[in-house]
């Protein structure tokens, strides 16, 4: 269960972090202040017993200044759930927070070199099919001079068989060479298309990560205001998850994860977008549809969590069943994401503070009070 805590957390917009190289982060900062960050940071990595490398420290450092928000939300739930902070859970948070970007420019940059190599052997390809071109001209036109001198037709035959013969087979090689290269290209694509792919791939579940929700919200609020549809959001936190993780072990824990995951997967339409948001906290934008019928796919979803039966594969134990709160809500013309999820969330609350394994819309949240 989440704690008390988190419910007055505000996701405000804040402005976007770009992603800026370690050193570069402490150069830009005071040297006491980034001395003091720096200790409190170490100090949060040996009371989480995490590893202190390179790329931990530096997700940690950021989780003390705070930026990206996102990044503290998520370390913080995972510490109210006295979530173990193993390998895996360490790399999902650098690759999702901190180094993505790097790792984008290390893919661009190996593209950029197969590329320059492909384009020089085509430009050396075309080159050589220039200067052969200018040899058979030449070649031919000497066979007409030749012609006009009065030398045997079969001997002017036979050389312009020969030239003729020589074109045809620079042809067919220059073909091939750029069928290979055709062929290499493709290998390029694919390779730009997989990288695309895993930097929007939550690599725990599957699910599409922060990075793919925030661009699909874009394109769905921009249709949303333009074709004056409607455009819903439902936010899943599961039950007591950290009951899994401390009775059973991180690896059920996981699979909890993934198995709820699946069922979001499997009750959106073609057109909805699941992801995983942060922690053990999953959510789906449904373009089109308004607050009741993404209210109904929410209890679709929790019904089906609800009534499903789990047992450990390697001893055979049933193991407690899963359930889910849901907060929904409709979005509103012109406010961002963070606005959507924040009432979201609070109808999330709202569901765990009335029993849990319930869905709760935002129509159903208390209005807030004016402070001042």
């Amino acid at each position: 269960m989440r704690p008390s805590a988190v419910k007055t957390r505000k996701r405000g917009p804040g402005p976007k972090q770009a992603h800026i190289p370690l050193a570069e982060a402490f150069d830009d900062l005071d040297f006491e202040y980034v001395t003091g960050v720096a200790e409190k940071a170490m100090h949060a990595v040996t009371a989480q017993r995490v590893p202190p490398t390179p790329n931990n420290f530096h997700v940690w450092f950021k989780y003390v200044l705070g930026t990206p928000l996102e990044l503290k939300r998520t370390i913080d739930i995972l510490v109210a759930n006295k979530r173990k902070f193993d390998a895996a859970t360490n790399r999902d948070l650098y690759t999702t927070y901190v180094g993505s970007k790097g790792t984008d420019d290390a893919v661009a940059h190996q593209v950029s070199q197969q590329l320059h190599s492909v384009l020089a052997s085509a430009q050396k390809f075309l080159n050589t099919a220039i200067a052969d071109n200018r040899t058979q001209i030449e070649a031919i036109s000497e066979v007409a001079d030749r012609s006009e001198a009065g030398v045997d037709p079969r001997v002017l035959i036979e050389t312009l068989m020969n030239e003729l013969g020589k074109a045809a087979t620079r042809a067919t090689k220059l073909e091939a060479q750029f069928a290979e290269k055709s062929r290499e290209l493709d290998v390029i694509r694919e390779s730009l298309s997989k990288s695309e792919e895993r930097a929007r791939t939550d690599t725990l579940t599957g699910l599409p990560n922060r990075r793919a929700l925030e661009e699909f919200f874009r394109s769905a609020q921009a249709q949303a205001m333009e074709h004056d549809q409607p455009l819903s959001t439902l936010l899943i936190d599961i039950d007591h998850f950290k009951r899994f993780n401390d009775n059973f072990g991180h690896g059920v824990g996981d699979q909890v994860l993934r198995l709820v995951a699946k069922a979001l997967r499997e009750r959106l339409r073609e057109n909805d977008l699941p992801a995983r948001y942060g922690g053990e906290e999953l959510i789906a934008v449904l373009p089109g549809a308004d607050l009741a019928a993404c209210t109904a796919t929410a209890e679709r979803i929790r019904r089906s969590l609800a009534e499903c039966t789990i047992t450990r594969r390697s001893t055979g134990e049933a193991l407690p069943g899963i359930t889910v709160s849901i907060g929904v809500g409709q979005f509103q013309p012109g406010e961002s994401m963070e606005d959507l999820i924040e009432r979201c969330d609070r109808a999330l609350y709202q569901a765990k503070k009335r029993g849990r394994n319930l869905v709760v819309t935002e129509n159903e949240l208390e209005p807030e009070r004016a402070v001042g």
